[in-house]
């Protein structure tokens, strides 16, 4: 597994907006490479968007190329105040962009505490807490194995690289797919918010949260690398 590491720093350095942020990084696995997200994605993501868009009932998947443009650009926004690194999935089987997910809400627990709480902090070279989400992939790629090492890889590096506290992900409560792709990377259930969000359909939806803990990762990570196919490759 070979993982990119490094920092981007923002602003000059008499700027006093100069800070250390986390830098967007290739994460690379055996089925799949995380490339950081890019405009020159935008094609590609909007062609495995629309291989078949069944399974994304509770999934809010752009479906044109306007509507992906926007969502590449919010994102890189996000990316750019130290708030979401995102990436292009690319499966390395077809050599083909299949979906795309993000680490993101990145929380920077350093520092004085400030007021009001829940006002955002200065982003630093390591968040504290994340959430991985905003996964998706194209039909051809469900049931793969893409999913599992892709949020392997985002596991792996928010833990060993930044050293957080906790991952938070979420699904919409009805999603049993996702809920049960949760729970099989060893994620605990801490219970569901009710009305939480706007679901993908427009109804006000029920939130699924989970969380893994940075004392659960080791035993989790070796259940995984196994999972994967990795011990035997050793």
């Amino acid at each position: 597994m070979e993982v990119g590491l490094g920092y981007l720093v923002t602003g000059g350095r008499d700027s006093p907006h100069h800070v250390l942020m986390p830098a967007v990084v290739t994460l690379s696995g055996r089925l799949v490479r995380l490339e950081p997200l890019s405009l020159a994605a935008i094609d590609d993501l909007v062609a495995a968007a629309c291989e078949d868009r069944s399974t994304y009932a509770f999934t809010r998947v752009p479906n044109s190329r306007d509507e992906m443009a926007s969502y590449v650009e919010t994102v890189l926004a996000e990316q750019a105040q130290g708030r979401a690194v995102p990436y292009a999935i690319r499966w390395l089987n077809t050599d083909r962009i299949v979906g795309a997910t993000r680490l993101m809400n990145l929380e920077y627990w350093q520092g004085p505490l400030l007021w009001s709480p829940g006002s955002l902090r200065e982003v630093g070279e390591s968040p504290s807490v994340a959430d991985i989400g905003y996964t998706w992939l194209s039909v051809s790629a469900q049931g793969t194995g893409v999913n599992r090492e892709s949020k392997f890889l985002m596991l792996s590096h928010a833990f060993e690289t930044w050293n957080v506290h906790r991952i938070t992900l979420k699904a919409d409560a009805r999603n049993e797919r996702s809920r049960a792709a949760i729970l099989a990377l060893g994620a605990h259930f801490d219970g569901v918010r009710r009305a939480e969000s706007r679901g993908a359909d427009d109804t006000v939806r029920d939130t699924a949260f989970y969380s893994i803990l940075n004392a659960e990762w080791p035993a989790i990570r070796e259940r995984l690398y196994t999972r994967l196919g990795y011990a035997e490759a050793a």
